[in-house]
């Protein structure tokens, strides 16, 4: 096993090295400059497409759309993944993350943008779209769209879908409750399955109930939190934008970082958190009832500012602030410490317990959803139960893997699944911007026409 980890850790640190880093910084640039900040200025039109009815080509509403995407994204990211950057990278990780999480408004408003542009409807009337088909019908490059598709099913079955959720579930559940894993892993199989076996719709439901009763109740904990400690939050702050560009010395039981290790794994965490440039909300944003892909794009732009510029500084202050970074835990007991520190150790434990569960949760669903796509797009409907059930018992087993593991295999396919889709939004940015641009123009076009009496 300690083999294993050591490969993996190797190939995590070659797949997140510099290469990937400055495409994903880059591309989020490119669109972020020749969009014009479009993820600031367009954020308000964002919120108020969110709850229009737009056409009537789709599976689920607009905001159910975001709501799937973001069950897929607000998962133990938001709570381990946070913790595990600030641990390894230490609190500079943090400004990294926000970096990325900014710059990936622009590629997911891109990247969805095209989901809905190149969607097709398939064998039961559904709405299918995502990487794989706008690289097979926009760029022609097949191949590269089946290589996508291969690495999305294997995020699905071994990276953000199945261990590093239900070992979050599974360890808090234990931790917090006292619940045997074995039940608990029971449990939780059941539960999937009656979801996933509705298929987009069922999820999109469960996912419209969870995803914001669940991020409203974390915001507000965390809110209480620093409020009750808001002295010590100017000093977080300025530690946070001190360790982004220094070196952070080892002490307590933090071992040190380097400005490089804050800004790999800052971005790493950033991206599995809010999964902009991997592809993977595309595909939900396909299913969404609208006529227009600049409008859905909008919509899903602000997924990565709800996910990564709010619940994950949130969760990284409380950690900063805490001290808890310091301190011997890491992932989710780590993030438990920091509220026992700041709160109580009843309270605080508790709250990121049930966070856990339902942001694991819903994300389990969100990512069995996309790793469907995935497959559907390379065997076709034959492959649609046999999916399923795999996925099911790679739940039903995924709480016996160790967590140093998981996080490395989650980082390596992660990275993996990126490249493909990056390259496409690269290749297809011309028409990008043309699409934007033509819409912006006739948006205001509109509002300057006179209105008839």
């Amino acid at each position: 096993m300690n083999s294993l980890e050591n490969a993996l850790a190797t190939l995590s640190s070659w797949v997140w090295g510099p290469p990937l880093l400055i495409l994903l910084l880059g591309t989020g640039l490119y669109f972020t400059i020749n969009l014009g900040m479009l993820q600031l200025r367009g954020l308000p039109l964002s919120f108020k497409l969110m709850f229009q009815k737009s056409g009537s080509t789709g599976d689920v509403s607009r905001f159910s759309a975001l709501c799937t995407a973001l069950a897929a994204t607000i998962g133990t990211g938001n709570i381990v993944g946070v913790a595990t950057a600030v641990k390894l990278g230490g609190p500079g990780a943090l400004f990294w993350m926000w970096l990325a999480g900014l710059l990936g408004m622009a590629t997911k408003y891109a990247e969805c943008m095209l989901a809905v542009k190149y969607r097709r409807t398939d064998d039961r009337g559904e709405q299918v779209g995502g990487p794989m088909y706008y690289i097979a019908h926009g760029t022609g490059l097949n191949w590269l769209a089946k290589l996508f598709a291969l690495f999305t099913l294997l995020v699905a079955f071994f990276g953000i879908g199945t261990f590093p959720q239900v070992n979050a579930i599974v360890d808090g559940a234990n931790i917090a409750f006292a619940i045997p894993n074995t039940l608990t892993m029971v449990a939780l199989t059941v539960l999937v399955a009656a979801v996933v076996l509705g298929g987009i719709k069922r999820i999109a439901t469960v996912a419209t109930a969870l995803v914001p009763t669940m991020a409203i109740g974390y915001v507000l904990a965390c809110s209480a939190l620093l409020l009750l400690n808001w002295q010590a939050v100017p000093g977080a702050f300025a530690l946070i934008f001190e360790s982004a560009f220094n070196p952070v010395a080892a002490g307590g039981g933090f071992a040190g970082a380097t400005v490089m290790m804050a800004i790999q794994f800052g971005i790493a965490r950033g991206v599995f958190s809010n999964e902009a440039g991997l592809g993977s909300a595309p595909m939900a944003a396909a299913a969404a009832k609208t006529d227009s892909p600049v409008e859905q794009g909008l919509v899903s732009m602000a997924g990565p500012m709800l996910d990564t510029l709010i619940i994950c500084t949130l969760t990284g202050l409380a950690l900063v602030l805490s001290g808890a970074w310091q301190g011997d835990t890491a992932g989710a007991a780590m993030t438990s410490e920091a509220f026992n520190t700041a709160l109580s150790s009843f309270i605080g434990t508790k709250i990121i317990t049930v966070a856990l569960l339902f942001f694991a949760f819903t994300t389990i669903l969100g990512w069995c959803y996309y790793g469907e796509r995935a497959v559907l797009f390379l065997v076709g409907e034959r492959g649609r139960f046999p999916y399923r059930v795999v996925f099911v018992a790679l739940v039903a087993v995924g709480g016996l893997l160790q967590l140093e593991l998981i996080w490395l295999l989650a980082d390596v396919v992660n990275g993996l699944m990126a490249v493909p889709n990056l390259i496409a939004l690269l290749l297809l940015r011309k028409e990008i911007l043309a699409d934007t641009r033509a819409y912006l123009a006739a948006r205001a076009q509109a509002a300057s026409d006179p209105q008839p009496a």
